[in-house]
């Protein structure tokens, strides 16, 4: 147990002094759609308030732990949807302590009746902060006794860096069709504590995500099935880092259930997730789980997420998908999930 615990929290100080970084992913990223792509800010027309909770890995003495908070809705007289979201990661009880704060703004163009695009930029305040007392290092191990010796790593002179972050995003929605674009981390920050002596440079991260949503069964006038199918995909790359998600989600009526698998471009898979989700008037919980099946599986016991997400009013709604606003002004929805 000691040895997984020392594997655990170097892979901590791995991520403090190394040149390399990566961001923080979630199962059920439509639930965060703020963090997936800025463009999707404003996209439910009516004020949207949500909440996320995501436990990595809960059985590890030290799990990540990630909380989201979000607001955004359409206005009308920027021709656009305004964000804010808030984000806390926590890795291995507050050894690294992540706190994020971002301003979001997408502008909606209705090119035709069919085809829509969205085009959003993001800009993030973030505040990283390092519990030295908490890191173990190799030399202060004994294979007999545990954790006895002082150890000899030097503390960085800041145990607090920040930074401001900015990302750009598209979103274009074509019938039941929908599929978009990410660039995060445009300035590749500097995310090194001791930036004297090294640099961890926080790089590019692209992401691609595309589905599309199918009604089954009948369709009579403006009467359509209450099942649908919605496949997805979504990839990202950061610097050598590579992930492809794909799967589907099946609705009907309130309740939707999803199924995803996640693994690199060469087909080494890491996990299987299942998802479900319910909902009522304004109200939308979802819950996913990650199923481990790469090597870590002897180490970790997968991931649970929640998501809730409460629309704070209604607006004009077409039976076509279309919003209307002053100057009867039209904008064609994104049929993006929800979940």
């Amino acid at each position: 147990m000691r040895r997984w615990k020392f594997i655990h929290i170097t892979l901590f100080v791995m991520l403090a002094f190394s040149v390399q970084a990566q961001d923080i992913e979630f199962s059920q990223f439509y639930a965060n759609r703020l963090y997936l792509n800025p463009a999707l800010a404003g996209s439910e027309f009516a004020p949207t308030a949500s909440l996320s909770y995501r436990n990595q890995w809960p059985q590890n003495d030290r799990p990540f732990i990630t909380y989201t908070a979000s607001f955004d809705q359409y206005v009308d007289i920027i021709n656009g949807g305004l964000g804010i979201l808030v984000i806390q990661d926590n890795q291995g009880k507050g050894a690294i302590k992540t706190t994020m704060a971002s301003g979001i703004y997408s502008y909606s163009l209705n090119i035709n009746r069919d085809l829509s695009v969205n085009i959003g930029l993001k800009a993030t305040y973030v505040q990283r902060k390092l519990d030295w007392q908490s890191l173990i290092f190799s030399d202060m191990i004994d294979p007999l006794y545990g954790v006895i010796y002082p150890g000899r790593e030097m503390q960085p002179e800041d145990l607090s860096q920040s930074y401001v972050d900015f990302s750009m995003g598209i979103v274009a929605s074509y019938k039941n069709f929908y599929f978009g674009g990410v660039i995060d981390h445009l300035s590749e920050p500097d995310e090194a504590f001791n930036s004297n002596n090294t640099s961890a440079i926080l790089p590019r991260k692209y992401t691609l995500h595309a589905g599309a949503s199918i009604p089954v069964g009948y369709s009579r006038g403006l009467m359509e099935s209450d099942y649908t199918i919605s496949p997805n995909i979504l990839y990202q790359k950061q610097q050598d880092f590579e992930q492809i998600n794909y799967g589907l989600y099946f609705s009907r009526n309130n309740w939707l259930l999803g199924g995803w698998f996640r693994h690199n471009l060469s087909f080494d898979f890491d996990a299987v997730i299942v998802l479900m989700g319910y909902q009522i008037d304004r109200l939308r919980v979802g819950y996913s789980y990650d199923y481990v099946i790469s090597n870590l599986v002897k180490t970790n016991s997968g991931a649970h997420e929640i998501s809730l997400t409460y629309i704070l009013g209604k607006s004009k709604t077409s039976c076509s998908g279309s919003h209307y606003f002053k100057k009867r002004r039209r904008i064609r929805a994104i049929k993006c999930p929800k979940f």
